[in-house]
Formats: C-alpha cells, sequence, structure tokens
C-alpha cells in the first residue's frame, strides 16, 4: 500500500446512500476511493485516501450529499497521517483493481 498523509470514512445506511457518498467524495476533491464494507445490519462506510485537505473536503462533501437526501450519516473521520499499521484494515476492505488491459 502507498503511504498516504490521510484516510477519510464516511457510515451511513443503505448503498444508495453510500453510493451517493462516494460519489460526492470523488468529485470533491482529489481522493482515491479505496472500498467500502458492508455489515449484515445495513450500515456501510466507504473509505477513501488522499492528502488531509482533499479528505477533509471529500468527507464533508459526503456528508453534505447523504444529508440532501435525508439519510443520516452515523460516523465520519478523518485519520491524518496514519499510523502505517492501519494499512493492515484498509487493505482489507479495498476494493480489487482490474488488471490491465494488454
Amino acid at each position: 500500500m502507498e503511504r498516504y498523509e490521510a484516510i477519510g470514512a464516511i457510515e451511513t445506511f443503505g448503498l444508495v446512500f453510500v453510493l451517493e457518498a462516494a460519489d460526492a467524495m470523488c468529485k470533491a476533491a482529489e481522493v482515491e476511493l479505496v472500498g467500502y464494507e458492508n455489515v449484515a445490519s445495513g450500515y456501510i462506510s466507504v473509505i477513501v485516501q488522499g492528502d488531509v485537505g482533499a479528505c477533509k473536503t471529500a468527507v464533508e462533501a459526503g456528508i453534505k450529499a447523504v444529508s440532501n437526501m435525508g439519510a443520516e450519516v452515523y460516523s465520519s473521520v478523518v485519520i491524518p497521517r496514519p499510523h502505517p499499521d492501519l494499512a493492515k484494515i484498509v487493505k482489507r476492505y479495498a476494493i480489487p483493481t482490474a488488471p490491465a488491459e494488454v
């Protein structure tokens, strides 16, 4: 995993809302969509990485997008300079990238 300055995450309820959040996050700032976690109860978290300012902007945009749809964001976080061991958690929820076409 590459070293990033920050990790940003939003947790909401339902796929539609997390898709809206992820879209807003990626459009609002220069962040990389890392992955998501969907638990049985319907709570879904989406994770992005980038520099600290971009992650803050992305998380704020994601929260606003979910709120504008009338849904609730249950939690959000921006972690500046995450400890290297957090890569173990982020990697677990990362969306595998497709191999490049030849």
